[in-house]
């Protein structure tokens, strides 16, 4: 089902491809140029999530983070792939390569939430 673009769609889209990067809600909600209420801010990211535009972080505060998906397609969307969480300047990212993982033998991992913490480049 196509849905109706409208400006609040296209404002929080531009506000999380600009940042390129995993933002959350408030800091979406503060880097927008129109004025849209906070549950139009949640509705939209939401939908986003489920079109397979965006992708959702939860970080281990539980604060829900969201991401542009760029390495996937309305029929292969995946949110599992690793995160990276810099406790120098709280940023939270994709990682750009795969990070190789196995489970125990008789273990069969169906998704993943995980992310790493440490300094990113910029802050190491």
């Amino acid at each position: 089902m196509r849905r109706r673009n409208t400006p609040a769609k296209e404002a929080v889209l531009e506000v999380l491809k600009k940042a390129g990067k995993a933002l959350n809600h408030e800091t979406v909600q503060d880097n927008l140029n129109i004025d849209i209420d906070r549950a139009t801010v949640y509705r939209v990211l939401n939908r986003f999530c489920d079109d397979g535009i965006l992708h959702r972080v939860v970080a281990e505060d539980g604060k829900q983070y969201f991401a542009v998906c760029s390495k996937c397609d309305s029929e292969k969307h995946s949110d599992n792939h690793f995160h990276f969480r810099c406790t120098g300047c709280n940023t939270l990212e994709c990682l750009p390569t795969p990070v190789q993982f196995t489970v125990p033998e008789g273990y069969f991992a169906e998704s993943i939430n995980c992310i790493i913490n440490g300094r990113c480049k910029n802050c190491a």
